[in-house]
């Protein structure tokens, strides 16, 4: 078996073996790389295992680089879960072990965000969990399983006027607007559009943009999923406060899900949350049980990314950051979040 570095002519098989295997996810796809290589500027250091011509597994790994606070090969920034995947546990420990050769070589740390235990990668840091709904066949069958009151903030948004728009980069820019606003009151640093754009190119038609809008025709919600063979992944979603009234963040789902079972996906990805708060309580409802992620750190005994509970100073930065002007917090928001591997 030979393990090597990526390499461009090796996209199409990567792409391949990770939509052939069902525990794959959208990150996992070499347009991840492309994306935070021309949006961000960070380096992929992707490793394949190959046995004669046959691809039996891949680990991607981005070469994040943070000033004055180090380097670090994580697998995957940005998203809730990159990690090994490999037709067999043997596979997978060689890709984890080169990961930490070539970690040693760079001075760096190695992070994997594991969607799956490693037993070979000692103890994982497991607080945060994915929530997946298994999809049934179709909308309507989607739509009978949910309890009568969520149907009805389901179907009242409709009934109310509001519309949804399914498409690509041409809803970029509405999508934007709403997250850029949303990240604010939220006191967290905004993406930069070029990642997002990004994002969306990269994927082609595997991502897809929905923007919900009032009667009157103003962006209220909009998210973004990443498809995979099997799994569907939102990665971003977001809707106004002062449209909370008009469910539209309900509809935003709604859309996105019914069309994942009508197209015959088996998974919705819900993305992570820790047990208890209001997100995980939002996707519970839907019928997504919690999956637990499996988080590894090697070569430095830290726990700094886990995204463990916000310190008093975070709570501060984040109140602070929420009362910041809006045009502030879109020439900043970008410059610090590139460095915030979460």
């Amino acid at each position: 078996m030979n393990i090597r570095g990526f390499q461009e002519s090796d996209g199409p098989a990567w792409d391949e073996f990770v939509l052939s295997r069902t525990e794959g996810t959208a990150y996992q796809l070499t347009g991840w790389k492309q994306a935070v290589e021309s949006a961000y500027g960070f380096r992929g250091a992707y490793l394949l295992a190959k046995q004669g011509s046959t691809l039996r597994g891949v680990l991607p790994l981005i070469d994040f680089r943070v000033p004055l606070a180090g380097r670090a090969l994580i697998s995957l920034p940005y998203c809730d879960a990159g990690g090994v995947l490999a037709d067999s546990a043997e596979v997978a420990e060689a890709l984890y072990h080169e990961a930490l050769v070539l970690a040693e070589r760079r001075g760096a740390r190695c992070t994997i965000r594991s969607t799956a235990p490693l037993a070979f990668a000692g103890e994982a840091q497991t607080g945060k969990v994915r929530m997946l709904l298994d999809l049934p066949s179709g909308s309507a069958a989607l739509l009978s399983s949910l309890k009568s009151k969520l149907r009805s903030q389901v179907n009242k948004p409709a009934r109310d006027g509001l519309t949804t728009k399914l498409g690509g980069a041409e809803l970029v820019g509405d999508f934007y607007g709403i997250f850029s606003a949303n990240m604010r009151d939220l006191g967290s640093p905004v993406h930069s559009r070029r990642w997002i754009e990004a994002v969306v190119s990269a994927y082609g038609q595997r991502a897809r943009v929905a923007v919900v809008y009032t009667p009157h025709g103003k962006a209220a919600a909009a998210g973004i999923v990443l498809r995979h063979a099997t799994t569907i992944s939102i990665p971003w979603a977001s809707s106004l406060r002062k449209y909370n009234n008009l469910n539209a963040n309900m509809l935003l789902y709604w859309t996105f899900l019914s069309q994942a079972a009508d197209e015959g996906f088996k998974v919705f990805d819900f993305g992570r949350s820790t047990p208890g708060e209001g997100t995980y309580r939002f996707k519970e409802q839907w019928g997504a049980r919690p999956h637990p992620l499996h988080w590894y750190e090697a070569a430095a005994a830290t726990r700094q990314g886990t995204d463990a509970t916000p310190s008093r100073k975070r709570r501060m930065a984040a109140a602070l950051w929420s009362r910041m002007p809006e045009a502030g917090t879109l020439w900043l928001g970008p410059r610090i979040r590139k460095y915030i591997s979460l």
